[in-house]
């Protein structure tokens, strides 16, 4: 296998899914109409609700969707299992599956009055069900942000180049948003200087750096100056950790890869002879700094901040993509080599490794089936695409007709081939995870697709920067989502937990308490179980609204089934192997234990939430099956009391 046959199997299943299939059940099942009223335009608030043209919107959701997802999942699969079954899922995946979650969550919001899945939940199935989904959804957005808080402040705390440009991002957000809204300056003028000042920042990060005579490397000025607010932050405490934590993964950025004897040698944030992490005060200062981002991102207009600096982020990471998809092409055909004098269009991983179902009783389960479906979320389906495109993008839909290109557009022709890309990076690069991985493969690429005219470092550096700004513009959104949530499922309650501000404070110290134990480490798997049943609890929702409106549900009843399935029985494995690989190692300290405790909890919670709203899906599914269609209701003069 090579590369060129990549990029061939990305645009026929693109293509193919997107104009046989998913135009067919946007006309003759939900037959979108753009005379119909969407309730961006009938609730206008100028801070969620917000008619946008499909041109931006295309671009707010594929970023709002695209984060370590897409990147890490499909690296992961393809060391475990190898390449071709990574593929296969990711092919048959989004072509059947990932559109059909996407663009049937965002039209099921917009047919009712944007609300959420959880609102929309409680009229079609049952009171109950709004709150059990609440719980789940809750809990599981928890899971998300810490682990992508905890890998991009351990990421800021590691890599002094990249701060800079994440500033940036956030600067050029702000002027984006002010430009395009206030000022009414053309979108094409905004795009190009606000994207190039953004890369300007991204390169200033770097620049500079070089290997003094004993190959150590030095920091260019802007880098140095962040090194220096690391010291000074890092001596309040007399440069000694608040505490230490161990990762047997590996994948924490502040693990420095292993020398030439094997070994990983001790830095500042690790001790080689014991494999401990120490988390100092810069970290810290980083987790700050990451929830001051989010939060602007959470509670400002939507146009202020979150919209523009995804619009900005969708921009960087097309162009890494097309370079690199230009690469794919030429590396084979020209046969162009790397630095090392190897081809780089040739694959270095095996096809096929592993199948996973050889039982150790003392190690963790990793069997193709059900845990290839877990790893590989983003890309092929994800249930956070359902619920930001349903509280998020549904909100800002102009007209109905812009669902199916935003919903199944964005996933068919963005997130699945960044997921082929990822794909595509590590089998040429070689085993290893994580953005390190994506990194090293990107730069062979962007040298291949320019002929040479970027260095493999330049493109290395900007394929990690780009994974870098993938996950921290969804991360903002998760808070977003998180506040919304909470505010819809105790605001009755507890009325202060109706103001964004309180509801987004509460989240993120939730999501602090979980990151600073340290556990973040491990929630990958757990993150990609929930994830994915969430996907099929947003498509039951769906089957069920399309059963009472008597139209076929097929096309999203038979995926729901499949997911609902296969994520219960990896939701278990996972639990299962955070006890044996952690919860039960007598090498583990008190704190990775109670961790692990805590997600083992956290997976039977959300197991048997995802049981009992089943139950109640399937007996509704079965009630509406057997009663009339209830009239469309007439459009609310005011939003529902849930858009608060």
């Amino acid at each position: 296998m090579n590369t060129l046959w990549i990029v061939v199997i990305g645009v026929l299943t693109s293509y193919l899914a997107y104009n046989l299939y998913a135009k067919w059940i946007d006309r003759n099942i939900i037959q979108s109409d753009a005379k119909r009223a969407t309730p961006a335009r009938m609730y206008m608030d100028g801070v969620d609700f917000m008619p946008t043209s499909r041109n931006i919107l295309f671009g707010y959701h594929f970023k709002a969707i695209a984060a370590a997802g897409p990147i890490v999942g499909p690296i992961t699969a393809a060391n475990l299992w190898g390449w071709s079954p990574a593929l296969a899922w990711l092919v048959l995946g989004v072509s059947f599956i990932g559109w059909v979650s996407d663009y049937s969550a965002i039209m099921v919001a917009v047919r009712n009055d944007g609300n959420s899945l959880s609102a929309i939940a409680h009229r079609l199935i049952a009171p109950r069900t709004r709150t059990i989904l609440f719980v789940f959804i809750f809990f599981y957005l928890m899971l998300l942000a810490g682990a992508f808080i905890g890998i991009l402040a351990a990421i800021l705390s590691a890599r002094p180049d990249v701060p800079f440009g994440i500033i940036m991002l956030a600067l050029m957000g702000l002027l984006a948003g002010q430009m395009m809204y206030r000022w009414k300056m053309g979108i094409m003028r905004v795009t190009v200087l606000v994207v190039a000042l953004t890369l300007g920042g991204m390169v200033a990060g770097p620049w500079g750096q070089h290997r003094d005579e004993k190959g150590a490397l030095v920091q260019g000025p802007v880098a140095a100056a962040v090194v220096q607010v690391n010291t000074a932050i890092d001596q309040i405490n007399d440069r000694q950790p608040l505490f230490a934590v161990e990762d047997p993964t590996g994948a924490d950025p502040r693990i420095p890869a292993p020398g030439k004897d094997g070994k990983r040698p001790t830095t500042s944030a690790y001790d080689g002879p014991t494999g401990q992490l120490k988390t100092l005060p810069n970290y810290l200062m980083w987790m700050v700094f990451l929830f001051a981002f989010s939060y602007m991102g959470a509670n400002l207009p939507i146009w202020r901040f979150a919209q523009p600096v995804n619009y900005i982020g969708f921009w960087i990471t097309s162009i890494t993509l097309l370079l690199s998809a230009l690469g794919m092409v030429v590396a084979p055909l020209l046969e162009t080599k790397d630095a090392a004098g190897n081809l780089i269009g040739a694959f270095a991983l095996p096809a096929v490794k592993d199948l996973g179902f050889a039982i150790d009783s003392a190690k963790a389960w990793q069997p193709l089936w059900p845990m290839l479906f877990v790893t590989i979320a983003c890309g092929a389906i994800s249930g956070w695409h359902a619920l930001v495109g349903s509280i998020g993008t549904a909100r800002q839909i102009e007209y109905d007709t812009d669902a199916l290109p935003v919903g199944a557009g964005s996933m068919l022709f963005g997130e699945f081939p960044l997921a082929l890309l990822s794909l595509t990076a590590v089998s040429i690069a070689g085993a290893g995870g994580g953005g390190g991985r994506f990194a090293a493969g990107v730069g062979k690429l962007v040298y291949a697709g320019t002929f040479g005219l970027i260095p493999e470092t330049f493109g290395t550096a900007l394929g990690f920067a780009t994974f870098v700004i993938i996950v921290l513009t969804v991360t903002q959104l998760v808070f977003r989502v998180m506040r919304v949530t909470l505010a819809e499922w105790v605001g009755d309650a507890i009325p202060p937990m109706r103001n964004m501000h309180v509801a987004s404070f509460i989240s993120m110290g939730f999501t602090a308490a979980l990151v600073l134990t340290g556990t973040w480490v491990y929630l990958w798997q757990m993150f990609g179980a929930s994830n994915q049943l969430m996907a099929a609890l947003s498509l039951l929702v769906v089957s069920v609204w399309l059963k009472s409106e008597k139209r076929n549900p097929t096309y999203a009843l038979v995926p729901m089934i499949f997911m609902y399935v296969t994520t219960l029985a990896a939701t278990a494995i996972t639990a299962r192997n955070l006890y044996v690989t952690i919860a039960a190692n007598p090498k583990m300290t008190a704190l990775p234990v109670a961790g692990a405790w805590a997600m083992i909890a956290v997976s039977a919670l959300l197991f048997v939430a995802a049981v009992l709203i089943g139950w109640d899906g399937y007996k509704a599914y079965f009630r509406h099956g057997a009663t009339p269609a209830a009239p469309a209701a007439r459009p609310a003069a005011v939003p529902p009391a849930a858009h608060a």
